[in-house]
């Protein structure tokens, strides 16, 4: 296991969203260390769950080329990309564990990448799942 750090798509979110309170300057500072630590990975499904996010559903979106290039920056990071494997090992992780299949997927995709950490606000802080060890530090 690398010393590598998952991002699900709402910490990403917290970050750019200036609404989001105390959340968005935790998210923030979690987003910058990454930046300068080098040890952030992403995945397809964050990627597009982010610039959905960002221009859509946030009480004051970002235009859409704004959004783009934040995607081409997060683009720098370790990515996933999603193939049939991740979706099977997702369906798999579901079945085992009673995710909702996306958070399964994210988790699957953390794996993949040889995460030891999985940052997100969606499941349960402090619990492992096949060797990711799943952090909220929003709590």
């Amino acid at each position: 296991m690398s010393d590598r750090v998952f991002v699900d798509t709402n910490i990403l979110v917290y970050a750019h969203d200036i609404s989001a309170g105390n959340k968005h300057q935790k998210a923030r500072d979690i987003v910058s260390d990454l930046w300068v630590s080098g040890l952030g990975v992403i995945s397809t499904q964050v990627l597009q769950e982010f610039y959905n996010a960002v221009t859509r559903k946030v009480p004051k979106p970002l235009p859409l080329q704004e959004a783009r290039r934040k995607v081409s920056d997060f683009s720098k990071w370790g990515v996933v990309v999603i193939g049939v494997d991740d979706v099977l090992d997702a369906i798999d992780i579901q079945a085992r564990y009673g995710f909702s299949f996306w958070d399964s997927l994210i988790i699957s995709a953390a794996i993949t990448a040889d995460a030891r950490v999985l940052i997100t606000e969606d499941l349960t802080d402090g619990q492992e799942v096949r060797g990711v060890l799943v952090s909220n530090p929003l709590l």
